[in-house]
């Protein structure tokens, strides 16, 4: 088995719970992995990680660097990806990482910059856990961390969930998403992307129900929901209704959503701001079915860790307070 070289990048918010930090970082290496750039754990300007120049270096210097690590991690989400959208060396990025195996993952935020890289220089990206709330969690969910090492470790992979919806489903399109927010906060920029026939995947947190069914209305509306093969709903987390909203949650939300939706919707992926976590490439090629009350999610062409990569069972992983 060879090494795997995990280097973090902090391109939003600065890491404000550091045990998590450090819990994420011990079991990456207890896995087995070199962990580089623990510089960006040491940033903090305003709420964010860093300065603006510094941020965006840590993306940008992989154009430059040397040596390429096999994953380049976010540490956590936050806000701030979109102010480094326009300083990005897209052009540069593409030539050093396009038909490489080096990986970069992340989500909530980092939504913003997966979209721009996917527009401006054509990189495949991954939708997926983060240093501190999912490697660096209290107790390592076994889910997160099985799917994570299957899917950047092999050329294909698939994600299955049971799923409340009931109308069975084949489609296949580009797999692409992530933040709800991030998404809608790009549509009429250059850097949303023009995808027609694909498999879009959303969540989000801390949104009441009816900003979500008002985002969703904005995909709607854009015509960008009509141009999909399918919609899929992944964690919408602490998203509680108020005491005006008399029963109006975010089942009633989504309820309204799949009525005015041209497409089919599919609940209940677990992707977004829980413990249970895939991690789901966006642009590549899928395949989503549903039937029976289960649903399953088929995707490849995807970059994937060249060689044999350790993948340990989370039970064998030491106990890290």
């Amino acid at each position: 088995m060879t090494s795997t070289t995990v280097r973090l990048i902090a391109p939003s918010g600065y890491p404000h719970d550091r045990d998590a930090m450090t819990r994420g970082v011990a079991r990456l290496r207890a896995a087995g992995c070199t962990v580089d750039g623990l510089d960006v754990l040491d940033r903090t300007e305003h709420r964010f990680a860093g300065s603006d120049a510094e941020r965006v270096a840590d993306l940008n210097r992989l154009a430059i660097h040397p040596s390429l690590p096999d994953i380049v991690l976010a540490v956590r989400g936050g806000y701030g990806a979109t102010r480094l959208l326009e300083h990005i060396h897209y052009g540069a990025l593409r030539e050093r990482l396009a038909g490489t195996s080096t990986l970069l993952v992340g989500h909530s935020d980092f939504t913003a910059i997966q979209m721009a890289l996917y527009v401006k220089s054509g990189l495949i990206t991954f939708g997926g856990p983060m240093l501190g709330p999912d490697f660096g969690a209290p107790e390592l969910n076994g889910l997160m961390w099985g799917h994570f090492w299957r899917a950047v470790g092999e050329p294909e992979a698939s994600a299955r969930w049971a799923t409340p919806s009931t109308a069975e489903l084949e489609v296949a399109g580009p797999l692409w998403g992530g933040n709800l927010a991030m998404l809608c906060s790009l549509l009429g920029t250059p850097y949303f992307p023009r995808i027609d026939g694909g498999i879009l995947f959303v969540e989000d947190v801390g949104e009441p129900p009816f900003r979500i069914e008002r985002l969703l209305y904005q995909l709607h509306l854009a015509g960008v929901l009509d141009r999909q093969r399918a919609l899929v709903l992944g964690h919408f987390t602490h998203c509680r209704p108020h005491g005006y909203d008399n029963g109006y949650d975010i089942d009633a939300a989504l309820d309204q959503i799949s009525q005015v939706a041209h497409i089919p919707v599919v609940r209940g992926m677990p992707f977004g701001h829980e413990p249970d976590k895939f991690t789901l490439p966006f642009g590549v090629p899928a395949r989503l079915q549903v039937a029976a009350g289960q649903a399953s999610l088929r995707f490849g062409g995807h970059p994937h860790l060249a060689g044999a990569v350790s993948r340990p069972d989370p039970g064998t992983l030491p106990q890290i307070p």
